[in-house]
């Protein structure tokens, strides 16, 4: 699959702005979010940090978090690429055919998680083969409509394209077994999801 241009002028924007969407992580984590290689990543941490807009908790759970400081130079600097871009018609559109999708996906989510076998509803521990290749059939339907949004996003801030390759990557997982990587994982299609829903309340300032 080949990565799309993910990039803007400044990667340092990327990595501050994946911590405000992502909360607090490491390197690893941030190169999937970013696009970046994981030195780069790295290397910016260290910039921002010395410009005190990110942290570093140290010890095993380690890991890198903004500060209020980065916090305000995120929003100031979302707000600057989008109004540059003159992109705030495009991503609000396309935010509101997110909202639609939104609750199906919550639904989904619901379906993979619980199941109800004559009225009873219970974990879904995944032996029913049959049932969870239904489920993986309806996220691949939402996943087809959701496609739609992520372009038209990309199309207005190239930095969303990232998502995409992320939410199709993580479905494919899933329908070769890794079946964490619909809700149970970091990198699961629903973590995915979740991290776009809360870059796009940040872009357009919306509070949640």
């Amino acid at each position: 699959m080949n990565r799309p241009e993910t990039r803007t002028a400044d990667p340092g924007l990327l990595v501050l702005h994946a911590l405000r969407c992502v909360g607090a992580t490491g390197p690893a984590r941030l190169r999937l979010v970013t696009g970046l290689d994981e030195s780069d990543v790295e290397s910016e941490l260290i910039d921002l940090g010395v410009a005190g807009l990110v942290a570093r908790t140290p010890g095993p759970m380690s890991g890198w978090w903004l500060t209020d400081a980065g916090r305000a130079a995120d929003a100031e600097l979302i707000t600057d690429e989008l109004e540059s871009a003159a992109a705030r018609g495009a991503v609000t559109a396309a935010y509101h055919r997110f909202l639609v999708l939104n609750p199906e996906l919550l639904d989904l989510c619901r379906a993979w998680q619980l199941r109800t076998v004559e009225g009873v509803v219970s974990a879904n521990d995944h032996s029913d083969a049959a049932y969870d290749a239904r489920v993986l059939d309806r996220f691949a339907d939402l996943d087809r409509r959701a496609g739609t949004v992520c372009a038209e996003l990309s199309a207005a801030l190239p930095r969303f394209g990232i998502y995409r390759v992320r939410l199709t990557g993580a479905l494919e997982r899933a329908g070769s077994g890794a079946l964490e990587y619909v809700t149970d994982s970091t990198a699961s299609y629903h973590t995915v999801w979740a991290e776009l829903h809360e870059d796009l309340l940040s872009t357009l300032g919306i509070p949640r």
